[in-house]
């Protein structure tokens, strides 16, 4: 079936996303994913000039995939905790409703290759100064980024945690639920230079 080109582009991404989660980049060649998708090889390098671009591309994408949901997620907060629950339960719900984004973005194999683990370490880095804006410490903003830094690992070591054994449901809300509760009281918890100003929500 012939696709308009942004179509055909957005199916090779997709299919690519799914080979790439399951067989890693090494393992994968442009000859699968071109007879996976139904297409010539020729068609695959109109859309994506080598392996390692399309790679890059699933990464950038799967980035700003997260960061929207995280961004929209925390727009509807009307308190603190509720910020830093509702951030919890986006990212959440991002591993159990893309497990396959998730993995191609945060495979520990990538950080043996520069170029990709500079494309990771990009995203995660946003991430945490999205996070940073969020939390409410009267104090510098360096320490309002490490902090953010530490609760983006820690979503990210619970997220692969989740998605180890096939066999597990996640649940995004419960998850949220467990990790948000240990963050805000955390939170709460520090001592900034001037005090936390967190209030009682």
């Amino acid at each position: 079936m012939r696709l308009p080109a942004d179509q055909r582009r957005l199916q090779l991404l997709d299919v690519a996303r799914n080979r790439f989660a399951e067989q890693g980049f090494h393992a994968t060649s442009m000859d699968e994913i071109a007879e996976a998708a139904g297409v010539t090889k020729p068609v695959l390098y109109q859309h994506f000039p080598s392996k390692r671009a399309l790679y890059v591309e699933l990464l950038d994408d799967t980035g700003r995939e997260l960061l929207g949901h995280l961004a929209d997620a925390t727009s509807r907060a009307g308190s603190g905790r509720e910020r830093v629950e509702l951030s919890f339960r986006a990212y959440f719900n991002f591993v159990a409703s893309n497990p396959d984004a998730f993995r191609l973005l945060l495979g520990t194999s990538l950080r043996a290759d520069a170029e990709f683990a500079s494309v990771v370490e990009e995203i995660l880095e946003s991430i945490a100064e999205m996070v940073s804006l969020l939390i409410d410490i009267p104090t510098s903003d360096e320490q309002r980024r490490m902090l953010a830094t530490a609760l983006v690992g820690m979503a990210e070591t619970v997220g692969r945690r989740a998605i180890r054994d096939p066999k597990t449901q996640i649940d995004p809300d419960e998850l949220a639920r467990w990790i948000s509760e240990l963050a805000w009281f955390g939170l709460r918890g520090v001592r900034a230079d001037q005090g936390a100003e967190f209030g009682t929500d």
